[in-house]
């Protein structure tokens, strides 16, 4: 029993430390893309820049890096404020994962 009770104490504390998460999972959590497929999509046609550079989906994120993503009609620019503790993050959790550094719209002529 006192097993039981040490590694359910182990268990819940790596559940809280924040852990390497993949940029189309960290797209999905943070709601900066509505589905994960969506996000690996962006990434693989070169629409998704992370620190400046084209990123595929398994890259890691961490803290303080920026990601862009272009859309057909916008473009964002946030920043990684911290990583979520876990896979599953409320709406009102998500907004204080990234900070919208700046957000445009694209028109048809821009490049």
């Amino acid at each position: 029993m006192n097993e039981a009770n040490s590694s359910g104490a182990l268990l819940s504390s790596f559940r809280l430390r924040p852990f390497p998460m993949r940029l189309d999972l960290f797209l999905k959590v943070s709601r900066l893309c509505p589905r994960r497929t969506l996000a690996q999509e962006l990434c693989d046609a070169g629409f998704v820049l992370l620190n400046g550079r084209p990123a595929k989906s398994a890259h890691a994120v961490k803290a303080g890096d920026e990601i862009s993503i272009r859309r057909r009609d916008r473009e964002i620019v946030a920043r990684v404020l911290k990583m979520p503790p876990t896979r599953n993050v409320s709406r009102r959790d998500a907004d204080q994962l990234v900070e919208i550094v700046s957000e445009r719209t694209i028109g048809p002529t821009d490049t």
